[in-house]
This record gives C-alpha cells, sequence and structure tokens, in this order.
C-alpha cells in the first residue's frame, strides 16, 4: 500500500520588534507574550516600556548538577547530568507621557509578568514566553514565571513618569524551544484492486519507516496524532530498538474509525481522543518506553495495524536548544 507525505506548512511568524545587542546573544529582537496571549515587545527604544540590555543575563548554556564517584586511581567518574531550571534577570524600564499613563503602563506590565503565578480555570498556572528572533527571521523561546523584582528604584525622581524594575524569571524547563516545529507525516494511499491491471496484493497496515532529523541542541519527546481507521499503532526507535504500543482494541474507545484521532503525548505520558478520552489503558506498559529523539538523525518505524485509506501519522516535536 502507497505512503503518502504531505508538505509540512510553515507558520506565519509575528511581527517583531527591532533588534538591540544583548548581553550573552548579540544582536535580537525580544517580545514577552502573557498567558493570555498578549504580546509585549520588550526591545522597540521608541515604545513606553523596554529592556535595559546592561543587567540581562540567564540567556546562555543552561546550568548542570554533575553526580559523580570517586575513582580508585585518582580523581572522580562522571556518574549523571542533571540540568537545573533556568534563571533570567530582565531589566525593564517602564515610562509615560505624564504620571497617569505611567501608572497605567506600570500595573498592565507588572499585571502580565505576575499572572503567570495564577491559577487558570483548569487549576493549573499557565507560563509566559520570552521570544527571542534574530535578524534572520528564525527565533525561539522559553516558557517563563515571574519570581520578583517588580519593585521600581525607589531614588528621587522615579515613579513620577519612568521607573525601572529587574525582574527574576524562573523557567522550569533550562532549555529554548524553536518557534517552528518539526512534522513528519505518514499517509495511506487508496487500495488497489486485486485484479487491476495486473494481480495485486494490498496490505492491511500502514508501514513508515523514516529517518527523522532533530536539528536542535538536546533531546526531543515527539508528539504522535494518529487517525482511524486503525486497530492498534506500534512506535519503534530503530536504532535503540525501545518501541510502545497503542492497543485501541485494549480500551474502552475501541478500534479508530474513519476520521477519528488520538493523540499520544511522550512527556508527560498521555493518551487523547479527539473527543478527549483518556487511552492510557491501551500502551503497552510496562514494556512500554516513550522514547525520546536525540540532536542528529534517529531510524524510526511506525505501524498502523487495521489501516485503510485515510489512515495517517503525524509525528511532531520542537527542536531545543542550549542558548537564544
Amino acid at each position: 500500500m502507497p505512503i503518502i507525505a504531505a508538505p509540512v506548512v510553515t507558520p506565519e511568524v509575528p511581527e517583531t520588534p527591532p533588534p538591540v545587542d544583548l548581553p550573552e546573544i548579540g544582536y535580537a529582537s525580544v517580545t514577552y507574550v502573557d498567558p493570555t496571549g498578549t504580546r509585549w515587545p520588550m526591545t522597540d527604544l521608541g515604545a513606553d516600556w523596554y529592556t535595559l540590555a546592561d543587567g540581562v543575563s540567564g540567556l546562555g548554556a543552561a546550568r548542570y548538577t554533575l553526580t559523580t564517584d570517586p575513582h580508585p586511581r585518582g580523581g572522580e567518574r562522571l556518574r549523571h547530568v542533571q540540568p537545573q531550571a533556568r534563571t533570567i534577570v530582565w531589566p525593564v524600564l517602564v515610562k509615560g507621557a505624564d504620571h497617569m499613563a505611567f501608572t497605567a503602563n506600570w500595573r498592565n506590565l507588572a499585571r502580565a509578568f505576575t499572572r503567570t503565578l495564577r491559577l487558570g480555570p483548569d487549576g493549573r498556572r499557565t507560563p509566559g514566553w520570552l521570544e527571542v528572533a534574530r535578524p534572520d527571521g528564525s527565533a525561539r523561546r522559553i516558557a517563563v514565571y515571574y519570581r520578583d523584582g517588580w519593585d521600581g528604584r525607589g531614588q528621587t525622581a522615579t515613579g513620577i513618569n519612568w521607573d525601572s524594575a529587574v525582574l527574576t524569571l524562573w523557567c522550569e524547563d533550562p532549555y529554548w524551544l524553536d518557534l517552528q516545529p518539526q512534522t513528519v507525516h505518514r499517509e495511506t494511499g487508496a487500495p488497489e484492486d486485486y485484479l487491476v491491471p495486473f494481480p495485486t496484493v494490498s496490505s492491511s497496515q500502514v508501514l513508515g519507516a523514516t529517518t527523522v532529523t532533530n536539528p536542535g541542541d538536546v533531546d526531543v519527546w515527539p508528539t504522535w496524532i494518529i487517525t482511524g481507521p486503525a486497530t492498534s499503532i506500534a512506535f519503534t526507535r530503530d536504532d535503540t530498538g525501545e518501541s510502545f504500543t497503542l492497543d485501541m482494541e485494549a480500551t474502552a474507545h475501541g478500534p479508530l474509525l474513519a476520521g477519528e484521532t488520538v493523540t499520544v503525548s511522550t512527556d508527560p505520558p498521555r493518551a487523547r481522543s479527539g473527543t478527549g478520552e483518556n487511552l492510557i489503558t491501551g500502551l503497552n506498559f510496562p514494556e512500554a518506553v516513550l522514547w525520546s529523539i536525540p540532536p542528529g538523525e534517529t531510524p524510526v518505524v511506525f505501524q498502523l495495524n487495521g489501516a485503510e485509506a485515510g489512515s495517517s501519522v503525524d509525528l511532531t516535536y520542537f527542536p531545543r536548544y542550549e542558548t537564544a
């Protein structure tokens, strides 16, 4: 049965403010996106608020804790490497045409950062995003939570129509994400008639053997979206042999029908139908390994049983990087 690879559609990149020279990363345009999706340009020197480049830090490589064991012949041997949460120091100047305009800007920007600590309707906190765009159009972002620093300088003449704050932003994941996702799509073609034009055999499985390229610096944990018909789905990382299987017949949902979808997240481990049903019971634990994709090229095989025309598999991930 033929496999059709669909083209990848590149989403539009939002407009970014002018670039400025920032410590550790050079010329870049920075935008803060608050939990509501509102975009706050941070490097437009003509705006009523902008980043003070002098004092910015925490945009370089992640910090690591090394666990070592003493070696009987001297020295130590590295046993484990643990990346640590990142802290970004971000000085901001806020101003206004008069005192009330300044006060409104100060309050609004403070709310945009501190609302990352508020619980949403789903009982969870939503981070903000610090986006760093380069002059060539490439961009990376990192999820941030406000920690402290929105205090003002408390000096003479500040607080009337201008003031500055030195924010500390906490990042639970120390790595930067590409704004553009990497996607691999495989879809079954129309089945062939057994006798037209020659005797032909069509498989009941979609077999996808491909090489996935991760251009980032560290491992990524992909998301898989499967579109039916399908009865079970197996995913294998060919270089290590790690694999997992989602057996739809082992769930209350039953086999995927035409047009129905299921999304498998590898971090955190999760399997949900298109209507929100929890299908985690269909994963073949404890044998299942929801594997990651390391930097470079990785051979991957995925297989759908009970596939027909229209059955498809989409692998999606955002490359992760050490620096902005």
